[in-house]
């Protein structure tokens, strides 16, 4: 499953290089039935109690609290260890009915350090729960995983995909040793991760925040998640909203071609917009903008540039850069500098924040936590977590997410038409998301529990917001994940631009909240029109 960050990750600071389509890890989880969920006993993990202090940091702010809960490692063998999962929370100001918990997408966002930095856009809520965000197993500061510092050269030779057209098995070959790194640096909690388990630490968290039943909005991937939980938990939903819908059925190899079509999309919208601006540094013609635009990756393709970090700014990089800047209308103007600068004066810096949030590039030398094999786990130091660790835990998810597994003959079979594909769907990102498809090679097969199970929820009516200009979870994946969910789905259709509804319209906020805080849902077929946000300030 290819879902992105919501763009509150783009505007801040977990936007690294590489991560968008990227799935190379991961470990199947069995389909879990009710029945199975009741054989072990989980009643020690079902009666904690959060101890809520104030949060480290020196920028954290002042009245956002913290704390931790402990799930098994493995719910079917919960002797066999522990984890601990970072959470955090604002207290609600109104009269408090309970909680709010968000996921704000990724996957491998991580939801502590959001919170902090986007809280203010929830505060709405406060007015009757707590809200409060966490970091999924593998995650931030839930035993974090990594693919070690070498990682990211290993992905830059997927890449090239020529090479991979004229010998695809070296290419495999890049791809096992990369498998063996991150098995190598990410410890025990690596064969659990995924949304199935995850769903099941939310189930946890529910009871140890004190709320018989989950409220939760759920951005991106959180959207699966949520999802996820309808389908093992129906009697323990209360409002769940969905903001930038999931698919639930689609191949990986499909999300890729929907995904290339939808940036190119917005690609073109950015361009539209940017010729009106007689500092577009593409003119002030569309067709011709997008021929340079084009031109323009290639040629730094072909002789890379030096990077702000060190080392050298590919054209492929700045696929990354412009997929990130791209998530949200508010981004629009810093790109254009951004692409000014790069384009008069050779300058990388702008286009690189874009890609790494501001960050030196991940494979820079830093530290790296300890891992401890007998699987009992405690909450990372914050300047513990590796810079890689959004990357590599979408990779692990989103590949213990699914059940397909081509084999290297089939790879090889198929990779020549798949690139026509990709290429038709976006001359410009088709490339970067070919990748997709050997992403998950060699790995052990992925859980067939979301495709085959997640339907037809027996759940209070629960509100799924899908964006018409949503470059990332293309509308059509709301209505059919709407479908697909049954009765209890009733869909908002946002008809604005970027990745999700939430941040960017007022109407939308208007009604998630207004469904979230009452219950109040909007009658179906409803609709919120587009807005024009304001350019942001510089330095947002």
């Amino acid at each position: 499953m290819l879902a992105k960050l919501s763009p509150r990750h783009t505007a801040r600071r977990w936007t690294l290089a590489g991560t968008v389509g990227l799935a190379l890890l991961g470990a199947g989880l069995p389909a879990t039935t009710a029945e199975d969920r009741a054989q072990p006993d989980l009643t020690r993990f079902y009666r904690q109690k959060i101890a809520w202090t104030a949060c480290d940091g020196a920028e954290t702010p002042t009245d956002l609290q913290c704390g931790k809960v402990t799930v098994p490692l493995d719910y079917a063998r919960p002797g066999k260890g522990t984890l601990e999962l970072a959470l955090a929370r604002y207290r609600a100001t109104g009269d408090k009915r309970g909680s709010v918990v968000l996921n704000f997408g990724g996957p491998g966002g991580a939801g502590v350090t959001e919170l902090a930095y986007s809280g203010d856009d929830f505060m709405g809520l406060s007015d009757g729960y707590d809200v409060v965000s966490f970091d999924p197993r593998g995650v931030g500061r839930s035993s974090p995983v990594s693919c070690g510092d070498g990682s990211y050269e290993d992905s830059a030779v997927l890449q090239k995909t020529d090479a991979a057209l004229r010998d695809p098995q070296s290419v495999l070959r890049q791809l096992k040793k990369t498998a063996d790194e991150c098995a190598k640096h990410s410890g025990p909690v690596l064969p659990y991760i995924g949304t199935v388990n995850a769903s099941r630490d939310l189930d946890v968290i529910r009871d140890a925040l004190g709320d018989n039943k989950l409220n939760y909005l759920g951005f991106s991937y959180g959207t699966r998640l949520g999802a996820v939980y309808a389908a093992q938990f129906p009697d323990k939903v209360g409002r769940l909203a969905l903001d930038g819908v999931d698919t639930l059925t689609e191949p990986l190899t499909q999300q890729g071609v929907a995904g290339a079509k939808g940036q190119q999309t917005a690609l073109e919208d950015f361009l539209d917009w940017c010729v009106q601006d007689i500092a577009c540094p593409f003119g002030q013609d569309p067709r011709r903008a997008r021929e340079d635009v084009e031109r323009l990756v290639r040629s730094v393709d072909k002789d890379p540039v030096p990077s702000a970090f060190g080392g050298e700014f590919t054209g492929q990089d700045l696929v990354v850069a412009l997929s990130q800047g791209l998530y949200s209308r508010n981004l629009w103007p810093s790109l254009e500098r951004a692409l000014a600068s790069l384009v008069e004066d050779g300058e990388t810096h702008g286009v690189e924040a874009f890609a790494t949030g501001g960050f030196a590039p991940p494979g820079s030398p830093e530290p790296r936590p300890e891992t401890t094999p007998a699987g009992d786990s405690g909450l990372a130091d914050e300047e513990d977590v590796p810079l890689d660790n959004l990357p590599a835990a979408l990779m692990a998810i989103n590949c213990a997410d699914d059940p397909d597994r081509p084999t290297a003959q089939q790879i090889t079979r198929e990779l020549g038409r798949l690139r026509a594909a990709y290429e038709e769907a976006s001359p410009v990102f088709g490339r970067h998301r070919l990748t997709q498809v050997l992403m998950c090679y060699g790995r052990p097969k992925g859980t067939d529990f979301i495709r085959d199970e997640v339907k037809d929820v027996d759940t209070p009516r629960m509100l799924l917001v899908g964006t018409r200009g949503d470059p990332a979870t293309p509308y059509r994946w709301t209505t059919q994940t709407a479908k697909r969910l049954g009765p209890s789905a009733v869909v908002l259709d946002n008809k604005g631009e970027g990745h999700t509804g939430y941040a960017s319209s007022t109407c939308v906020q208007r009604k998630v909240d207004a469904f979230l805080l009452y219950g109040s849902l909007p009658a179906s077929g409803s609709s919120c029109g587009p807005e024009s946000p304001e350019a942001p300030e510089d330095g947002e």
